[in-house]
Order: structure tokens, then sequence, then C-alpha cells
């Protein structure tokens, strides 16, 4: 929709989701929203809900995604993670694509919220494009934090393309 290119491990990240058309989606650090843009290209009925802590990424987001505003289909906020509001149970899926949160402290707050807002059987992919150094320590930080919150347990997946930690809301 905007023109503007998305970078391989944002397409890659998006494509981890495995979205349905009427999903409810949570994206911590929307960043210029070129994965906001992904998204909403795919939720002919659903919703996305972009947080980031920058007014200037959301001000790029707004500028690349404002059809998806104007369409009803995007939110963009900005506040951290921490400060989120959201109904219990009202999102199937959340993710973050290299977003530091996760794997430089527990996040324990961060992960009881996104626990509570996830409906059961909803997802939280915390998601890295490759990177310049192994990522063998910062993930396995992620899936102990995630292992430690009320998820309980924590997926990694390593690919050539990223890295992602899954973790799914039991019932």
């Amino acid at each position: 929709m905007s023109g503007l290119t998305v970078p391989d491990r944002v397409a890659w990240a998006v494509g981890r989701l495995d979205l349905r058309p009427d999903a409810r989606v949570l994206e911590i650090g929307t960043g210029p929203g070129a994965a906001a843009e992904l998204v909403c290209r795919r939720l002919t009925h659903g919703f996305l809900l972009g947080i980031d802590r920058s007014a200037v990424a959301i001000e790029r987001s707004t500028r690349r995604n404002q059809a998806y505003l104007d369409a009803g289909r995007l939110e963009l906020r900005r506040c951290s993670l921490a400060a989120l509001e959201v109904p219990d149970g009202s999102l199937d899926v959340v993710f973050s694509v290299d977003v530091n949160l996760f794997w430089t402290g527990p996040a324990q707050l961060e992960l009881y919220l996104l626990f509570r807002a996830l409906r059961p059987g909803g997802r939280l992919h915390v998601l890295y494009g490759p990177g310049p150094g192994d990522p063998t320590k910062a993930l396995a930080t992620v899936r102990r934090n995630l292992e430690a919150s009320p998820f309980g347990r924590a997926d990694v997946r390593r690919t050539e393309r990223g890295s992602e930690v899954r973790a799914v809301r039991a019932a």
C-alpha cells in the first residue's frame, strides 16, 4: 500500500505469525510501520494495535499506514508495554521484532499483562532478525523469562532468517 520497502527480517517475522483474517493482534515496538503494513494486508476483518514509546516511530508508522488507520483496521498508541491497557482475553496474537525488552530484564509485569490480554490459545511471538553475533544467550534469557511467567512454557526456533521464542496462553 505504501510503496516503501520491507526489510527481509520483518517479512520473515510476519510470516511466522500464521494470522487469520479476523485476528486481533498487538505489535510491540511498531517502529516505522513495515510490520504493521504487512499484518494489516492480511487482516481483512481483524485489527492491529501497534505500540511504541517513540513519537517519531508512531509518526512514521502513521504516514506509512494511513489507509489502514482510516479503514479502522489499525490503531497506533505511543506508550510503553507496561502502560498498555487492553481488555483481558482481547488479543489472538502478540508479537515483537527486534525488541530487547524480553532479554534485558525479567519483564515480569509486561509478560503478566500480555498473558492476561491474550485469549486462551493466543500466541506470543518474540522475534529477532539475524544479527552480527550469536543469539544463543539472548534467546535462552527470553525463554527463561517466559517460562518464569504465567505462560510457563516457551519454544525457541532458529533459522537462517531469524530466531523466535514462542509461547501460547493455556486455557
